[in-house]
This record gives structure tokens, C-alpha cells and sequence, in this order.
């Protein structure tokens, strides 16, 4: 992939096929960004093509499985020769699995869970950050989620997942706020996307209940991200609240509560 600058900043999206992540990615074009959008899925290639704008910013697809190391390397490739400084990161991509972790699971669904969450994340970071760093400038925005508040029954994996992803972000900025490179959590609650079908969650209370708008979610995130805000709980008052709630309601509570809405059968 080469071509050359256009003059207008460049983002990067990961998991930006469907969802908060193609979202994210319109965000960034609306506001004057070229965007290189990755996702594993062939609809990566179209959700570019919706992104271009006619003599405005462009989007530059990497079809890529985030959740190996080699399609990580693979993605840096892609960016590196782009010859380009990357001014903004969203390190968005990832995926749930849903059930009894004892008997209820698969193996493999739940170290893909904690690669492409986590390692992918650490990785990516690691590869395209440290550009930002020496140059003094840009923002990195990491899709936690209101699950990083709490254990997680039935989503014990995930929720441990955005844990991380949570703490790694808030370790960042500590790190780096005096680099000129701002880090910012999203943290969103139930959204209206492929999550749920993915993680094979559709008869829980959660997929059935209200979810929020990933437009939504991606507006709040976007100025969250340029206003270098630390984290942003996006989407409904709901989510707001339980975000708050769940700095003083006790995890043994909270994964009660978790409980009754994960369940397997709990939406019938």
C-alpha cells in the first residue's frame, strides 16, 4: 500500500467493518481524517468505500485477522508504508464469548477472546505508538467497556478482558502525559451491534434489553478523543450511571447483577 500525502491527518481504526468501529472510522472522516480501517471480515473493503468522501479523505482497507501476531505485523506493514505519521489510534477491535465457563465454552473462543483483545492490543500499540511518541503528538483512543467494572458470570473472559484493556489504558496516559500523546478509554455499555450474535449471547436479557446507538457511541468517543478526556462512559444516562455506580457497588453485588443479565436463557 502506497500512496502519497494528502495533507490531511491520518487515523487508524481496528474492528471497523460494522459497529463502533466503522462509526469511529465516519467520525474521523466527517472531521477532515484519512482513515486505514482494518477488520477481519471481506466487509472491510466496502465499509471503505462507504468512508471515502469525492475530493475529501480516503480510507485504505487492511483486511487482516488482528487476533495472530503475523496479522498484526501485517497491519503495521500496511501503515508504515503509507509514509505517513499516524495522528490518531483506535484500538477498537475485539469480540465476547458468551456461557459457562465450565462446561459452556470453547477453549478456543476464549484465548481468541484474550489475543485479540488483549495481546492485539498491546502489540499494535506497541508498534505505532512509540512514532507518536517521538514526534510529540497524537491521540489514542482504547474501546474498553462498562464490563471493565465488574466481574463478569457467563462473560467471565470478556469482562477480564476489558479489565485489562481498561488498566493498560490508564497506565498509558500516566505514562505519557507529558509526551504530547493523549490516551482516552471508551468505555460503552450494551450498543446495537454484531457483538452479541458473535458471542453467542442472543437469548440473554442483555441482547434483548435497550442497547445504544454506535453512532452514538462513536460521537461521544470522537470528542472525548479530542479533548484528550481521560475516559468517556458514551452512549445513553444508563450507562453513565452504572459506570459511576460501579466505583462503589461491592463486585460481589455487581456480579450478581452481571449474572442475571448474561445468563444463558436469561431473555426468555
Amino acid at each position: 500500500m502506497s500512496t502519497p500525502t494528502t495533507g490531511r491527518p491520518l487515523a487508524v481504526v481496528t474492528g471497523a467493518s460494522s459497529g463502533i468501529g466503522y462509526e469511529l472510522a465516519a467520525q474521523f472522516t466527517e472531521h477532515g481524517y484519512d482513515v486505514v480501517v482494518a477488520a477481519e471480515d471481506p466487509a472491510i473493503a466496502t465499509a471503505a468505500r462507504n468512508l471515502r468522501r469525492d475530493n475529501g479523505p480516503e480510507a485504505y482497507p487492511v483486511q487482516v485477522d488482528l487476533a495472530t501476531p503475523d496479522g498484526v505485523e501485517q497491519l503495521t506493514r500496511a501503515v508504515t508504508e503509507l509514509g505517513r505519521p499516524v495522528d490518531a489510534l483506535a484500538l477498537n477491535a475485539g469480540r465476547g464469548a458468551g456461557g459457562d465457563f465450565v462446561g459452556g465454552t470453547d477453549l478456543r473462543d476464549e484465548l481468541t477472546v484474550v489475543d485479540l483483545n488483549v495481546r492485539s492490543t498491546v502489540h499494535l500499540a506497541k508498534r505505532l505508538l512509540p512514532g507518536m511518541v517521538e514526534r510529540g503528538q497524537g491521540r489514542v483512543l482504547f474501546t474498553s467497556s462498562i464490563a471493565s467494572t465488574m466481574p463478569g458470570p457467563y462473560q467471565a473472559v470478556y469482562n477480564a478482558s476489558k479489565s485489562f484493556v481498561q488498566s493498560f489504558a490508564e497506565g498509558l496516559r500516566n505514562e505519557l502525559k507529558d509526551s504530547g500523546v493523549t490516551v482516552t478509554s471508551l468505555m460503552p455499555g450494551p450498543t446495537d451491534t454484531e457483538f452479541f450474535e458473535r458471542a453467542h449471547m442472543e437469548d440473554t436479557r442483555v441482547a434483548q434489553g435497550r442497547k445504544d446507538d454506535p453512532r452514538a457511541v462513536a460521537e461521544d468517543a470522537f470528542e472525548a478523543l479530542m479533548k484528550g478526556e481521560h475516559k468517556v462512559a458514551a452512549g445513553s444516562f444508563v450507562n453513565k450511571l452504572q459506570t459511576a455506580a460501579g466505583k462503589i457497588v461491592p463486585d460481589r453485588l455487581k456480579a450478581e447483577q452481571h449474572r442475571k443479565m448474561a445468563e444463558p436463557g436469561s431473555g426468555s
